[in-house]
């Protein structure tokens, strides 16, 4: 049975998740650690509960999701996984950087590209993968059907969408991939964005005001 640990960083109160089961294996997703206190909390929780971080996920690229990207790499040395069209966004994090008024320096990790409909395995659960672009180019969603819920990073949040108005976004392409790829879910599926609350599909398809 897989759990799943949220912390709340940065200056843009993003959601980091940790995923882990009984066998202490472990996923870290969306690193957006930006201060030693911020790192302490990642690091204590997964030294207290005997974690090995076998993989680094990213939903998608944004400045405040991949703050902690370089400390997650170089202390579990673990390949990151994003979708190859956010792979701009993170080449111009130094940039991105600059605009908030902070230096950064560029990432350097291994990276894995995931695709549209490939699976991910964590000791046999699995999680599809949906390229839901829009907020950036290269969104994905990570979706375990059998627990009924999916990591959605700024795709969909509880009444809201992610902003179209960054680079490259594209308010009808994410509305569309919401639409025809997560509304289409079981209702049950619980959502666990990259801001905010959780929710689910079947509260989003009835209440949330861009779909009326």
């Amino acid at each position: 049975m897989l759990q799943i640990q949220g912390f709340v960083f940065n200056f843009a109160s993003e959601n980091t998740y940790i995923l882990y089961n009984e066998n202490k294996n472990a996923w870290l997703i969306d690193p957006g650690n930006m201060n030693e206190q911020e790192t302490k909390a990642i690091e204590s929780f997964i030294s207290e509960n005997g974690l090995k971080i076998q993989k680094i996920l990213l939903t998608h690229a944004h400045i405040d999701h991949v703050l902690g990207l370089q400390w997650a790499f170089d202390t579990f040395k673990v390949p990151v996984h994003l979708h190859q069209e956010d792979q701009e966004v993170l080449d111009m994090l130094q940039a991105s950087g600059m605009r908030f008024g902070f230096s950064i320096d560029p990432v350097k990790v291994d990276t894995v590209y995931v695709n549209e409909g490939e699976v991910l395995e964590l000791d046999g659960e699995k999680f599809k993968i949906y390229h839901v672009p829009g907020h950036s180019p290269g969104s994905v969603v990570y979706h375990n059907e059998d627990q009924k819920f999916m990591i959605s990073g700024d795709v969909l949040f509880e009444g809201s969408i992610g902003r179209t108005d960054l680079y490259k976004g594209n308010h009808e392409q994410l509305i569309s991939g919401i639409t025809n790829k997560l509304f289409i879910l079981d209702d049950e599926t619980q959502v666990f964005s990259g801001h905010g609350n959780p929710t689910t599909i079947g509260f989003e398809k009835q209440y949330n005001p861009f779909f009326k």
